[in-house]
C-alpha cells in the first residue's frame, strides 16, 4: 500500500537534508500516517491509513 492518507490524499514530498557547510542531498519528509478503523457512511467498518491531521479535525469517525 503506498503512503498516502486515503482521507486527504496526502503523500510524501521531496526535499533536501541541507548539513553546515550548506551540502545538499535529497531526502522525503513522510506524511504522520496512522492505522485506524475507521466506521465508513455504509456504516461498515475497516481498517484504512489516516494522516494525524484528519484524525484532529475529525474528518473520520473511529470506530469502537
Amino acid at each position: 500500500m503506498a503512503r498516502m492518507c486515503e482521507v486527504c490524499g496526502k503523500k510524501p514530498m521531496a526535499g533536501n537534508h541541507v548539513s553546515h557547510a550548506h551540502n545538499r542531498s535529497p531526502r522525503r519528509f513522510l506524511p504522520n500516517l496512522q492505522k485506524v478503523r475507521v466506521i465508513l457512511e455504509g456504516g461498515t467498518v475497516r481498517r484504512i491509513q489516516v494522516c494525524t491531521n484528519c484524525i484532529k479535525s475529525g474528518k473520520i469517525r473511529k470506530a469502537a
